[in-house]
C-alpha cells in the first residue's frame, strides 16, 4: 500500500475528515488532500506527526511508497547541508575579512605613511596567502557541499 493510501485509510479509521486532520497537524486541507491523491507529498516533520498521531511507525508509513522514501532521503540530506554550508562560508567570508583589513593597512602605510606591521613574527607567505587559501577552501567546499546535496 502506498503513502496516500495509507494516508487516507489511517485517516477514515479515526473518523475525520480532510480539513479536522488538516487542522491537528496545522496544515491546510489542500495539503492533505494532495497527498492523499498523491500530487505532492509532505515534508519529514509532517510525517513524524502523522506517525505519533496514528500510532504507527514511520516505517509503515514510508516502507512501500518508493517516492517518498526518495523524498525523505533528499529532506534529510538538505536539514544536514546548511550546517556544513554555513562552515565554509565563514571560512569564505573570514578570508575575504583577511584581505580587505590587509589592503587597508598596505593603503593605510602607502597614502598615509604610516608604519603599521601586519603579524610581524610570522612569514610573509602567511601573511600574504592566508586569505587567499581560506576563501579558496571556503568556495570549494561550499561548491562540494551544493553538489553533493542539492
Amino acid at each position: 500500500m502506498n503513502f496516500s493510501d495509507r494516508l487516507k485509510r489511517e485517516r477514515e479509521k479515526k473518523g475525520w475528515s480532510q480539513a479536522e486532520l488538516a487542522d491537528k497537524i496545522h496544515v491546510s486541507r489542500q495539503s492533505v488532500s494532495k497527498w492523499e491523491t498523491g500530487k505532492n507529498y509532505p515534508n519529514i516533520e509532517i510525517i513524524i506527526d502523522l506517525s505519533d498521531l496514528f500510532g504507527i511507525t514511520i516505517d509503515e508509513l514510508l516502507r512501500s511508497d518508493e517516492e517518498l522514501k526518495e523524498k525523505v532521503i533528499q529532506d534529510s540530506k538538505q536539514l544536514a547541508y546548511p550546517k556544513w554550508k554555513d562552515l565554509f562560508d565563514s571560512i569564505f567570508l573570514l578570508g575575504v575579512f583577511l584581505l580587505v583589513f590587509k589592503i587597508i593597512i598596505l593603503a593605510l602605510n602607502h597614502f598615509f605613511g604610516t608604519n603599521i606591521l601586519i603579524l610581524e613574527g610570522l612569514p610573509k607567505v602567511v601573511t600574504n596567502f592566508l586569505p587567499l587559501i581560506l576563501m579558496v577552501i571556503g568556495g570549494i567546499g561550499s561548491d562540494q557541499l551544493k553538489n553533493k546535496y542539492i
